[in-house]
């Protein structure tokens, strides 16, 4: 009995080590979604011998929201991520490219603040106050979807979209610990050291965040869906790596920050109701009652310390916060139109029609499916 459970044990950790092994290798580059994202990539798989360098579009062309610019973008972020298969990391810092990138980046954020003014006379105080009011009667949001009438192979989307972002869960927000002095930085600390799992790499919460597609039958490899994702989703994710590798935008992202975990508590319990009432596994549920406790506490750290620190020590920052509060909104309320808008006319919110394997079973995913 002692024997077989040794080998039992290896070839668990067996499989364990094959799905690190496979996580740790980047990505393939996604498929081009127009001009713009095709002359990126092109750029990234390199010209042939003796070329010249291939031009790229203008990003004035493409709508700032649309596919191709928010395509373009992602790929271009995800060089300071986890990189590109075949793509040299070299590239990251590569001046052509960070020409190309500011200038998509200028095409995005000129859209952004054209849409979401900010009022000189509203504080982020008086922002994150508005974010706190959970309506009296339940708006119709994602998470009141998912909780109500969600089907499993719904919560299987959401996963899928939010991968994108939860498999590096807090990897954006780092970007912002340079940039800020005394309290602010200790509580931003604090807060990104749970994060991370607190010291403890099965802790991780991108690790848990796999550990929850895996028991809903999807794939957890970093970068699966982006291929899947709409542009709503990548958008969402794109700002975060805007405001987080722009030391002018250091406040903006400190307010995206505090927007996030303001919300996240209420909306996690409602998606954990969600997973049970589908009948999804534990490792799935706990993904958002972790949330659920841990952002309660966070969102006081970050309201009163990471916010109120860094406004005490540069108060001109304060119309800074709110506009990422605000931008944050207007996008999670785009890729919220998105979802619901697909699922209630029956259909799938992914570029990709798929048909997942039962939970505890990864699924291939959607890379050889029909395009919508």
């Amino acid at each position: 009995m002692t024997g077989s459970r040794s080998r039992s044990g290896s070839r668990a950790r067996s499989r364990s080590r094959s799905r690190d092994q496979l996580r740790l290798r980047p990505p393939p580059l996604p498929e081009p979604r127009g001009p713009l994202s095709a002359a990126v990539t092109a750029l990234l798989r390199g010209s042939p011998p003796g070329s010249a360098p291939l031009p790229v579009p203008s990003p004035e062309g493409c709508s700032a929201y649309g596919d191709d610019l928010q395509l373009a973008l992602y790929i271009l972020y995800e060089l300071h991520y986890q990189g590109f298969q075949d793509v040299p990391d070299s590239l990251e810092w590569d001046s052509g490219l960070l020409a190309c990138r500011g200038a998509i980046e200028n095409r995005f954020l000129g859209a952004l603040r054209g849409d979401v003014p900010v009022d000189d006379t509203e504080t982020a105080e008086q922002a994150l106050e508005e974010l706190q009011l959970e309506p009296v009667v339940d708006d119709g949001g994602v998470s009141h979807f998912l909780r109500d009438e969600g089907s499993l192979d719904h919560l299987r989307e959401y996963a899928a979209v939010r991968s994108l972002y939860h498999l590096k869960e807090a990897d954006p927000h780092a970007w912002v610990l340079p940039r800020l002095h005394g309290r602010a930085k200790a509580a931003m600390v604090a807060v990104e050291f749970d994060e991370f799992g607190a010291g403890r790499a099965d802790e991780i919460h991108a690790q848990l965040f796999a550990d929850l597609m895996e028991d809903l039958g999807l794939d957890p490899t970093y970068g699966h869906y982006v291929d899947a994702a709409p542009a709503e989703a990548l958008a969402t994710v794109n700002l975060m790596s805007l405001f987080g590798l722009h030391r002018a935008l250091r406040a903006a992202l400190v307010g995206h920050f505090a927007a996030v975990e303001v919300t996240s508590s209420p909306a996690s319990r409602r998606l954990a109701e969600a997973l049970r009432r589908v009948g999804a596994g534990p490792a799935a549920v706990r993904f958002y009652t972790e949330h659920v406790e841990a952002d309660a506490v966070h969102e006081q750290v970050v309201r009163h310390d990471v916010v109120g620190g860094l406004l005490e020590n540069e108060p001109r920052l304060d119309a800074d916060v709110v506009f990422g509060i605000r931008a944050t909104t207007h996008l999670e309320d785009r890729l919220a139109d998105r979802l619901l808008g697909a699922w209630r006319e029956g259909a799938t919110a992914l570029r990709v029609a798929w048909a997942p394997g039962p939970p505890g079973t990864r699924q291939s995913g959607p890379g050889t499916a029909k395009r919508r």
